[in-house]
This record gives C-alpha cells, structure tokens and sequence, in this order.
C-alpha cells in the first residue's frame, strides 16, 4: 500500500499538474482538498477534473462560516491592518486552510502534504508554519521550490499534463494573479507589475466599482455590535458570514476598499498589488467607531499598538503562535463593552458618520460641553497644567541658566 500526501487543490492548472508530478517523482497516493473560504469558486466538476489528473480522492471543505468567527472577527477586533492599508485578506485565511490541510491528512493517514505556494511569496511561509506548529511530523512538499519541478510556465504545465495523458481545458493565460475569498480580492501581475503605472480600473474590479463611477446619492447604513463581534446590518440580524456579504455589496456599489499598495513581503521583497475589501473596509470603520465612545484613553492607546502587533503576527503566518494567543486575549478583554450601534453614510468611496450610541459609552455631554457641568471645574485645570507641565518647566529653567551663565562670560 503506497503512501498518502495531501495536496491543497484549488482547481486550477498549478494545481492540477502537481497531481501527476507528485505521483511520478514520490509514488504517492495523492488526496486533494478543496477548501472554500468564501471565493465563489465554481467547484462543479472539480471532482472529475482531480481525478481526471491522478488524485484518488477529493475532498471539498466549506470552511466559510469558521473563517468570519474564528479569523476574520478577531482581526476586526484588533483592528488589525498591516502598513495601515492591508487588511490581511490572504493573510488570515492561510491558517484556517493549513488546519485543515492537516486533519485531512491525520485522517487519511497521509505522511505529507503538498502547497502550490512560490517561493517567492508569502504564503508558503504561512502555509508551512501552521503545518509545522499543528503536525511537525509531517514532511512538507513545495513543488516550486523543488529541484525535479521544471515546469516554468502555464504552456509548460499544459504540455506536461498532455504528456501524461491529461487534457484539460486550461489556456494562456493574460489575466492577473488574483486570490480570493469571502473578505476581499487580491490583484497582482501586468501592468501592476510596474508601481509607475496606473492601475487599469476598468479592466481589474471584480468586487465593486471605482468611487468616480459610485452612484451620486449616498447611503446611509445602520449596524449593531455585541461584544465586539458584528449582529446586524440595516436592523436585520446575521450571522458574520452574511454581514460581509450584505456589506461587500454596499461597499462595492460605492466604491469602498479600494487599496493600491507597495508593501514588504516577509522574504524581502517589497511586491505591489490592489486589494479589493468593500465589506471588510466597512466593518473595520464601523466597529472602531463604536470603540472610540467605549474605551478608556489609556486601553484604547494600548490596543492600537497590539492591533499593530497583531497584524505583524497574522502577515507572517504565526497564527498558530503563543504570542498571537496572548494578544488576542489582550484584545477579547477590551471587546467585553463594544455594544452598539453604528450609522454612517456610504458616499462615492468614503465612510461618513452619521450617528454613534451605545449604553457603555465613556461620553459625558455635561463634561465635554463647552458649558460650565457640575463634574468639571474649569479651575482644576491649572492645577493640573502645572503637574503635567512640571518637568518641561524645570528643564526650560535649567536650559536657561545655562545660557545666561555662557552669557555672563
């Protein structure tokens, strides 16, 4: 009986022709596992394609609904945005994929598995990281970064798949590199390639419109929160998954969540793309503007630098960290009040408040009106200046005397 691997298996051409690679250069039994994390993929006649290609068995694992409550809401809760534009689409689905990568393979009793990553991007470090922190006993197989795999192009990986018997309905390809789920959509390649060309807008949206193109009439949306997790939009409750659908179609009709972006690859290379994130653009605003009335001065600074850490952590793929477990209870400690609800208007790519309430909020009208409030004496302030003020005042002094002792000689 040969040896089982598991492949993460998207369909796709890449993917397709690492079955019968893998089955010629390690005699494995090959079992794919199609995850769906929301990106509408057609799976129809994904089953006859992989076995078609070599594989034994496929699974196809809905992982939608695990993704929002267990990835997505923690991130929304940390505010979690990477070089303060990146809102870590691909970054928080790779560990929910790589965990089930691995009880696939523990339940087919697989000795490795198999990734179609590069090895010039991000998520093979992901993908390998959560394999390594689930099951370090598994081997780990990167075609792209292996020796036997000659396969450089899409023409190459069609010759292959023909050479092998196998023939597929895949062609040229002249589109850009897109990754996608349920939270956004990724853009990479052609004239993206080059930061000093404009991003061909008519050509790359998928999710949505350009706000110039947005219609002329705002929209005004109302949502909940409940402890920090999203309840409702528009007064219907939801449940998370069907909250970003509801708001990636809001989004995307006025042009929300647009991001152009050079950033740093955790190899070093800095790579640039467009991301597409209407609902999650949303949802971020939403929620810190209900956090913005709940949490104290000092939590609120406290967090924004944990949510930068978090981000930090979820990009490099050590999802399956003690580090990321320690500041994601610092952060469920926070949410704890962050009940609400939340009204803002969408207009032409922008988020415009329109209205915040919550029964936690911190908000005192008789404190912070500009009118004399029975909670606040105006007269404490200049106690308070003169502390606060203190050692600006002493070194002023000193820097002083300094001077005028330079001045006497």
């Amino acid at each position: 009986m040969r040896e089982k691997v598991v492949l993460a298996y998207s369909g796709g051409l890449d993917t397709t022709a690492i079955i019968p690679w893998l089955k010629e250069n390690y005699d494995y039994d090959v079992v794919c596992c199609c995850i769906d994390c929301g990106q509408g993929n057609e799976l129809d006649g994904l089953d006859e394609r992989a076995k078609l290609a070599g594989a034994e068995k496929l699974y196809i694992e809905d992982l939608t609904d695990e993704f929002c409550d267990h990835y997505i809401v923690p991130c929304v809760q940390a505010h979690a945005v990477y070089e303060n534009k990146y809102l870590l689409g691909t970054s928080m689905a790779r560990p929910a994929i790589a965990k089930k990568l691995v009880e696939i393979a523990r339940k087919e009793n697989a000795v490795a598995i198999c990734h179609g990553a590069t090895g010039k991007g991000n998520d093979q470090i992901r993908f390998e990281l959560g394999i390594k922190a689930l099951a370090p006993d598994l081997k780990i197989i990167a075609p792209w970064r292996n020796d036997k795999w000659k396969l450089q192009s899409r023409e190459d990986e069609i010759e292959y798949c023909k050479q092998h018997g196998i023939h597929l309905p895949f062609s040229e390809d002249n589109s850009y590199s897109r990754d996608r789920n349920i939270w956004h959509i990724s853009h990479e390649g052609l004239e993206l390639e080059d930061p000093a060309n404009e991003p061909n807008y008519e050509h790359l949206l998928v999710l949505g419109t350009t706000p110039e193109k947005a219609p002329d009439e705002g929209e005004y949306v109302t949502m909940t929160f409940e402890a920090g997790v999203p309840k409702s939009v528009n007064g219907k409750e939801m449940k998370v998954s069907d909250i970003i659908r509801t708001l990636n179609a809001l989004g995307g009709k006025h042009g929300i969540g647009i991001v152009d972006i050079v950033e740093n690859r955790v190899v070093g290379m800095k790579s640039r793309g467009v991301y597409e994130t209407p609902g999650g653009t949303i949802l971020y605003e939403a929620h810190q503007q209900l956090e913005e009335l709940i949490l104290d001065r000092d939590v609120y600074r406290a967090k924004k630098d944990m949510g930068a850490l978090f981000s930090q952590v979820v990009y490099e793929g050590k999802w399956f960290s003690p580090l990321r477990e320690a500041a994601q209870a610092f952060i469920e400690s926070t949410q704890k009040y962050v009940t609400g609800e939340v009204k803002f208007k969408l207009y032409k790519g922008n988020i415009i408040k329109a209205g915040t309430t919550s029964p936690y909020s911190l908000y005192n009208e008789s404190i912070a009106s500009f009118t004399t409030g029975d909670m606040y004496d105006h007269h404490d302030a200049e106690g308070f200046i003169n502390l606060f003020g203190l050692s600006t005042k002493v070194r002023a002094m000193k820097m002083l005397e300094v001077q005028n002792k330079k001045n006497d000689k």
